[in-house]
């Protein structure tokens, strides 16, 4: 069976932005607020973070639970690693997760800066400055067989939508605007040239937009 590159839960504004402007160490999603955001994972009984028991069955809550099925390995843009620009400067810096990154695979991350590779618990990063395709290369390798996740932000995904490469994606869109920031798209009806979509919505607010390739 073919490797799939699969966005998987990704999630948008309801006017199209995966994360707002002016990104820190304080705010990842930069004025965008994470919390309106991803409230519709965050209730489910999946909700890796939990802490309290109970949480939402039903639709939201088997997105959230399929989140790593059948992956063995993730690309991501530099800015969902960390909010850094330019050469390292702190090479301390080993992400947003802590010492327990919920990948759980080998993980490339895009930067023109390579640094070496480091591991956290069962996840390694490796940062690698190459174009899509050949970034997808290493990953199916280091996959094993298994499929690709492609975890994002917008400006990674449309530059794999560009290079024509994403099989499968879903994304949630929430039913919060931002205004400004990074944009994975205008209107979902762009995609629809290369994909068929079938749109689905959960009692939480978010709509669920399911694309494959035609």
């Amino acid at each position: 069976m073919d490797q799939l590159l699969r966005v998987q839960n990704f999630t948008v504004s309801s006017d199209g932005f995966g994360a707002g402007e002016h990104q820190s160490l304080e705010r990842p999603f930069g004025h965008a607020d994470p919390g309106l955001l991803f409230a519709w994972a965050g209730a489910t009984a999946s909700w890796p973070n939990r802490t309290d028991p109970g949480g939402s069955r039903g639709l939201d809550d088997y997105f959230t639970r399929d989140f790593a099925h059948n992956i063995g390995a993730e690309i991501m843009g530099r800015n969902k690693f960390g909010p850094q620009r330019g050469p390292w400067e702190d090479h301390e810096w080993q992400g947003w997760w802590g010492a327990e990154p919920p990948f759980h695979t080998p993980v490339f991350v895009m930067t023109h800066h390579p640094r070496p590779s480091f591991a956290l618990s069962d996840t390694t990063f490796h940062f690698v400055d190459a174009d899509p395709a050949t970034v997808l290369g290493r990953a199916r390798e280091a996959a094993q067989g298994r499929d690709v996740r492609l975890g994002g932000g917008a400006t990674v995904i449309r530059q794999f939508l560009d290079a024509d490469l994403v099989d499968t994606m879903h994304v949630a869109v929430a039913p919060v605007e931002i205004g400004s920031g990074v944009r994975l798209w205008t209107s979902p009806d762009e995609l629809l040239d290369r994909f068929h979509l079938d749109v689905v919505p959960s009692p939480s607010g978010v709509t669920h937009h399911l694309f494959w390739r035609r």
